[in-house]
């Protein structure tokens, strides 16, 4: 459509699409696009908050005169977003025993610069569980075994992850939790006599089996707890089901 000019041209300016809404406001304005909120993940670049939160776990070892406090604090990402994570920010071990401060403070520092480097961390526990003592493990409350101090620094590692629910349980469906139980019954009705007597004779040894299991239960290899029993020719763990029938 052309457009005569009458007047003398003394400037001019090129009209956008946001003017021409202005001036006639009739026109409805295009939705403007709504921003996504950035979701920060963790990685080294990340500065320590003034404030953190955490949990102290107390280790009791048998190869320690003193306990060991373990504390892991977290770092809450996404704070009050549906995107709120919490993740191993930094490691503490404190003792009145100061034989072993320096692989302690090596320890924490390296695990701590590896929590910082973000990711995926949980294979740190798997590794810690593997370091074995050559002097021998011990078993820990519940009958659980323990290869050396290093392994229960990562069992309890891998507890705070599952805590804040970086490490999930697999989950044990319903007809295995019957399936152990209905073991468990039937192992300690059939030899209620003979574990009686090995019990009597365990606690004169001071050798009392703490664990919640039958008396004379040994090792699995698959959980580490002593709940291995032998049953219809085929040992059996009454704490995860597992069996070497199969």
């Amino acid at each position: 459509m052309a457009i005569k000019i009458e007047k003398k041209i003394t400037g001019y300016n090129v009209v956008k699409p946001e003017d021409k809404v202005a001036a006639n406001p009739v026109t409805v304005a295009a939705p403007k696009e709504v921003r996504q909120a950035e979701v920060i993940q963790m990685h080294e670049s990340v500065e320590r908050p003034e404030t953190l939160v955490g949990s102290t776990f107390k280790v009791k070892s048998p190869l320690f005169e003193h306990a060991l406090y373990v504390t892991i604090n977290d770092i809450v990402l996404n704070a009050g977003t549906p995107h709120e994570l919490r993740r191993p920010f930094e490691i503490f071990i404190n003792s009145k025993n100061m034989d072993h401060f320096q692989w302690i403070v090596a320890l924490t520092r390296i695990l701590s610069a590896v929590f910082r480097k973000g990711g995926d961390v949980t294979f740190i526990v798997e590794e810690l569980k593997a370091v074995f003592d050559p002097r021998g493990g011990y078993f820990k409350a519940g009958g659980v075994y323990m290869p050396s101090i290093v392994a229960e620094i990562g069992a309890v590692i891998e507890q705070h992850m599952k805590n804040i629910g970086l490490i999930h349980d697999p989950e044990m469906d319903a007809a295995t939790r019957q399936l152990i139980a209905d073991k468990r019954a039937a192992y300690e009705a059939a030899g209620a006599k003979k574990n009686t007597d090995v019990s009597a004779a365990a606690s004169a040894k001071g050798e009392i089996n703490d664990s919640g299991f039958p008396p004379g239960a040994t090792l699995c290899v698959k959980c580490n707890t002593q709940a291995l029993v032998l049953m219809d020719g085929c040992q059996t763990c009454l704490n995860c089901g597992y069996s070497k029938c199969g």
